[in-house]
């Protein structure tokens, strides 16, 4: 249980006869500049955002032969520093080739995480198999590689390592702690045992053994049983057993297993005794028991055979460890829920950029075209579509908690009202709608529209639940959660919340679904009725508002979700003020710097400014913008700059030194996320200077107006960009 938590172990092996391969994977990894794409990609895998200054630097070595590569690997183990993966090259003559060379590695390393390496294909994957043993430590590197996967595959690899060791170690932690727990048992174990032995030798020491027996037995907090190894019959069991399946001591007792049905699987038990007739011993046995009531046990087991009047018994310690199960459960969906948004962050941003191109030119084409073209209908089809994919994307951002929350002081109650006038309109007739709120409900800091946007889907869910008409139930409550009751939810926390519920009558979740139900694009319903995203949507906005969802179902019992949101205390933040109308958009003659790392996207924003007359720079990168600053031959007016480009110079940075140069260049940010997300970037971009993607030609042209025509304030500009 002293075991230090393991840090990452970035030391890699290269493996290959040509010097140069060695060179080129040493330059690669160790290479100065931040790879964006490779940053997005760590994040999606591991949820972990690292600082904006960390650079994960490995160590690199190298070996010219198989032989040569074994004996570095021993070295470095033997050194406490050993390597947590190997890039080895398929062909090394002479020698060993790099099956061979990993074969042997692997029967003293196997938890060394390995690529090989190869431009021809000596060896069949079913081969290598036969010779090397299946493994999921191994991966194929094609020669020529590419420099990102070869980046890639050292991050996750090397991460794959540390994570492997870091459960070794929890794993040891938690051997050595069940050890721990169990010893004194043991020892009290060792002394009944010779106290039944004396009780053949002396009535008075019989009656004396028999009484300390007893009251360690029923005294012990930990669940006790003696059962008979010849006939499998309870002859005593303590309280703490009883209490955990829920027998009476007269229901127990004289009964097998079997009969009560203890066992959830009846052949567990038989493998149980098989095993104790062997080795006369059982530990730490992970096992199900089924209690009276017929609710499901996670046990851990130890059995130890003792003897009593000379027969075998069986002593029997059941833990209960069916919460600390359910815990780690949670955590672990916890953890991937986190991961999930990591990536679907990712792809929305990615593919809003590609939106606001498709938008775009639709947009464009349409302007252009007259109505009664055969293209029309062609072309307002494509602008709905993308229409309709920004509206998924939105949601994917709202799960991933990317999306900006509007909020102000709301009463549930209100929405409530408001939501039951418009779910008549949603659900069938034979549905009945019970809306249970008092109106005195403290307020919560919430986006209004997000609020409504979780209740209809929460029951648009529950109607697809009834197809044969029901019950829906909405009520809302103020609770006191306690910290006890806060921690049976890794998400939960103590404090004052409105508990929205909402409950159906219809068919239940199947317990091996209901873990799987907040994942983005998971869906039971047939193709073309649902996309998977409305509850993914209820989990992130629920997130976003610093709360949580709890679920309970039944198989043809229903559903009900509750949504569990923070009070809003008085002192806390108030209403925020709206954006005000704007004019309608009209060009101009001033000079733009458009900075877009997506060409198509570049050249259509380019394009829509010079049509409406104005001088337009562009450039792909930051760095490259720079230059096209140093280069222009009279005064850039506004900046319209991607928040996220290549070669590690944002957005925000590039603003940040133009606006320090010339303190009255205007500056409007663009992005995939929006403005005001907490932890990133846009935390503390103002919504007036930035232009979300996707966007129309018209907001472009209108949101570019608007800040040129805005009073220029050199002092706040530059305090924006900083």
């Amino acid at each position: 249980m002293n075991n230090p938590t393991p840090t990452r172990n970035n030391r890699i092996l290269v493996i290959d006869d040509n010097p140069s391969i060695h060179q080129d994977i040493r330059k690669i990894l160790n290479s100065a500049e931040r790879d964006t794409g490779m940053e997005e990609s760590r994040k999606a895998l591991f949820g972990a955002t690292p600082p904006e200054e960390e650079q994960v630097q490995f160590q690199v070595e190298s070996a010219l032969q198989g032989e040569e590569g074994l004996r570095k690997i021993q070295a470095a183990a033997a050194a406490g520093a050993p390597y947590a993966m190997a890039f080895v090259d398929g062909r090394m003559p002479p020698g060993w080739d790099g099956v061979e060379t990993i074969a042997r590695i692997w029967k003293q390393f196997p938890d060394l995480q390995v690529v090989i390496c190869t431009a021809y294909s000596d060896y069949s994957w079913e081969e290598m198999v036969r010779q090397i043993g299946k493994s999921d430590s191994l991966l194929i590197l094609k020669k020529p590689f590419d420099n990102i996967e070869v980046l890639q595959l050292a991050h996750a690899l090397t991460q794959k390592w540390t994570l492997n060791h870091q459960v070794t170690c929890r794993l040891n932690d938690l051997d050595g702690l069940v050890t721990e727990r169990t010893s004194q048992l043991q020892t009290a174990n060792e002394l009944l045992k010779k106290e039944i032995a004396e009780r053949l030798r002396a009535e008075q020491a019989l009656r004396l053994s028999e009484e300390r027996f007893s009251k360690a037995f029923k005294a012990s907090p930990i669940p006790l049983a003696i059962q008979s190894l010849l006939d499998e019959k309870y002859v005593d069991a303590n309280h703490g057993f009883l209490s955990l399946t829920g027998y009476s001591r007269d229901e127990l007792i004289g009964q097998t297993a079997v009969q009560l049905r203890v066992w959830a699987d009846p052949a567990g038990e038989r493998a149980m005794l098989e095993r104790l007739r062997k080795e006369m011993t059982v530990r730490n046995l992970q096992c199900h028991f089924r209690a009276k009531s017929g609710r499901m046990l996670d046990i851990l087991l130890s059995v130890e055979v003792i003897e009593l009047d000379g027969k075998p018994f069986l002593l029997i310690i059941a833990l209960d460890i069916t919460e600390q199960i359910r815990l780690e459960t949670q955590l672990r969906q916890v953890q991937k829920m986190e991961a999930v948004g990591q990536l679907a962050a990712g792809v929305a941003h990615d593919f809003n950029n590609i939106l606001t191109v498709v938008q775009g030119n639709a947009s464009l084409l349409l302007a252009r075209t007259p109505a009664n073209s055969d293209y029309t209908r062609p072309l307002r089809s494509i602008s709905a579509a993308a229409d309709r994919a920004g509206t998924l994307v939105r949601q994917l951002l709202t799960f991933s908690r990317k999306q900006q929350a509007e909020r102000r002081p709301v009463n549930i109650a209100d929405t409530l009202r408001l939501v039951s006038d418009m779910l008549p309109r949603v659900l069938t007739e034979i549905i009945n709608i019970n809306v249970l709120a008092p109106p005195e409900l403290p307020h919560v800091s919430a986006d209004a529209a997000m609020m409504e946007t979780m209740l209809m889907n929460l029951a648009v869910n529950a109607r697809d639940a009834m197809p044969d008409g029901g019950v829906l139930t909405i009520a809302a409550e103020t609770v006191e959660i306690s910290s006890d009751a806060a921690r049976s939810n890794p998400e939960g926390r103590p404090g004052r919340f409105v508990r929205l519920s909402v409950g159906d009558t219809g068919c239940g979740i199947p317990a091996e679904i209901l873990p799987r139900i907040f994942e983005p694009f998971f869906t039971t319903k047939p193709v073309g009725k649902g996309t998977g995203l409305g509850l993914a949507t209820v989990y992130g906005i629920a997130r976003q508002h610093q709360g949580w969802v709890e679920v309970h179902s039944q198989l043809n019992k229903g559903t009900t979700f509750h949504v569990f949101l923070p009070v809003l205390e008085v002192g806390e933040p108030g209403q925020k003020a709206g954006p005000g109308k704007s004019a309608p958009p009209v060009g101009g003659k001033e000079t733009i710097l458009v900075v877009e790392d997506e060409p198509d996207l570049r050249d259509l924003v380019v394009q829509v400014l010079e049509s409406c007359g104005y001088n337009v720079l562009s450039a792909a990168s930051g760095t490259q913008a720079l230059q096209t600053w140093a280069k222009r031959n009279g005064p850039v007016d506004l900046l319209l700059t991607d928040m996220v480009m290549p070669d590690g110079l944002t957005g925000r940075k590039l603003a940040e030194r133009l606006t320090h140069e010339d303190p009255s260049l205007r500056v409007i940010y663009t992005s995939g996320y929006t403005a005001g997300v907490p932890g990133t970037e846009l935390a503390t971009v103002q919504p007036e200077s930035f232009l979300p993607k996707p966007y129309r030609p018209a907001t472009l042209v209108q949101v570019v107006r608007e800040c040129l025509d805005r009073k220029p304030s050199g002092s706040s500009l530059a305090q924006q960009a900083a």
